[in-house]
């Protein structure tokens, strides 16, 4: 799957589909503007009605290759009062980028949350802003890759909503460099403790190599500096045991995919692994990785419903199944 129920046993983190992030991306669009987007609560409203108001939603970018976080927006959300919440975004550069807390300038404040078919969209400063229901856009037989990859032809996004959070900026906003890296991170305070619940940058991976709960949770709140040197060995045994992989062979592989970090180089098609937008299959990149090549495809396309303008995610479909 794509990175829906990241949690132990296949579940959301901390059993709370609100923190559980599903899908990032990142594209360019004409007159030099970059797209973030980053999606949360999968099957919705299903396992929640609004985001989590103790949670901070972040996409962190790395600007200079370090690994490290330089600029970063996080999203906090109200709590929901009569079917309304609103959301406020904060801008943290360098130093302060690094924190998990929605520090630095807030950018846009008190910005609605859409929850119905129309989506309400925020401007300001250069910033446009949507943040609600909308069209699921993961798409994957999941059913026959749960039944040992045989096919059932039955996409299983194709009902399904998700809460996405779609930011679009001027491309310089970002960095003179057209080069970054991204990745998102969900965080939850709770007893005055701010933790991180869930992050990622190249879906379909905690799934596949990180079946151990304990391995999931530690995964969930470490940082990508430290993939590489944590993750490079027990992966490589995933591989050779599932694709047959020599030592070799699973290190140049897995570079694509650790520090897990979505590099993007803006001067180029966004098309996965550069960038990634909501018509890329990576549920057949992570399958043709895992299977060593033998498993290229599970035969199912991306949705027909994706927008061509702001904020490119399709209107929510009105019956979500559970």
């Amino acid at each position: 799957m794509s990175h829906h129920l990241s949690g132990p046993n296949l579940r959301s983190p901390r059993g709370d589909a609100r923190l559980d992030m599903t899908d990032l991306f990142a594209f360019t669009v004409p007159g030099d503007r970059t797209v973030l987007i980053l999606n949360v609560n999968p099957a919705a409203p299903t396992g929640g009605e609004a985001f989590h108001p103790d949670a901070v939603y972040r996409i962190n970018v790395d600007t200079d290759g370090d690994h490290q976080a330089d600029v970063a927006f996080s999203f906090v959300f109200t709590d929901p009062q009569n079917g309304r919440q609103t959301v406020t975004v904060h801008r943290a550069d360098g130093e302060q980028a690094r924190s998990h807390e929605a520090g630095g300038q807030r950018v846009l404040a008190d910005a609605p949350v859409s929850f119905g078919a129309e989506p309400e969209v925020t401007v300001s400063g250069g910033y446009r802003l949507f943040a609600g229901m909308r069209s699921d856009p993961f798409f994957a037989d999941l059913d026959g890759i749960l039944a040992d990859f045989q096919w059932t032809g039955v996409d299983w996004g194709a009902d399904k909503n998700v809460f996405g959070i779609v930011l679009e900026m001027p491309s310089t906003e970002l960095s003179p460099d057209p080069v970054i890296g991204l990745w998102g991170r969900v965080s939850l305070r709770q007893n005055g403790r701010l933790t991180s619940v869930d992050r990622g940058a190249h879906l379909s991976l905690t799934a596949y190599f990180n079946q151990d709960d304990a391995a999931k949770a530690a995964y969930n709140e470490g940082e990508p500096a430290q993939d590489w040197d944590t993750y490079l060995e027990p992966w490589s045994a995933v591989l050779a045991h599932t694709g047959g992989y020599d030592a070799e062979t699973a290190r140049e592989t897995l570079r694509t995919v650790l520090p897990d970090i979505l590099r993007y180089d803006r001067s180029r098609l966004a098309l996965y692994p550069n960038g990634r937008t909501p018509a890329d299959d990576i549920t057949s990149a992570r399958l043709k990785m895992i299977s060593g090549g033998r498993t290229p495809t599970d035969h199912i396309g991306p949705h027909t419903d994706l927008l061509d303008e702001f904020p490119y995610l399709g209107t929510p479909h009105p019956d979500p199944a559970p």
